[in-house]
């Protein structure tokens, strides 16, 4: 029998811009922190591959959505540190009332 994914990393695909503007909403983070807060956020549900992460983070960059600096972290390494732009929070707002128009249109289809 083949394995499947599981239905939450499908829609982890369509939804990554949107993650990453929430968490950072929440505070400004490096890469790696951003994935742990997804994955702590949705109490172990969503893990986001690294692969698909960084993609998102210079994407939301080039549309002016975040911001990054260089900083040292609290190992006294240097990361990428992302904060979220005021354009970003406008984003975020948008995307979650289309994510919630989007939810209620499947809601809708799965009990008729």
């Amino acid at each position: 029998m083949a394995s499947r994914h599981p239905p939450e990393s499908d829609a982890l695909r369509g939804s990554i811009d949107l993650l990453v503007l929430k968490a950072l909403s929440l505070a400004p983070m490096h890469g790696w922190g951003i994935g742990l807060r997804i994955q702590q956020i949705s109490r172990g549900r969503l893990e986001v591959n690294q692969g698909s992460l960084y993609p998102a983070l210079q994407r939301l960059e080039h549309r002016g959505d975040i911001e990054s600096a260089w900083q040292s972290t609290e190992n006294n390494r240097r990361a990428r540190y992302y904060t979220i732009t005021r354009q970003g929070r406008k984003a975020l707002g948008e995307e979650v009332d289309k994510w919630k128009r989007f939810a209620d249109t499947i809601a809708l289809i799965l009990e008729s």
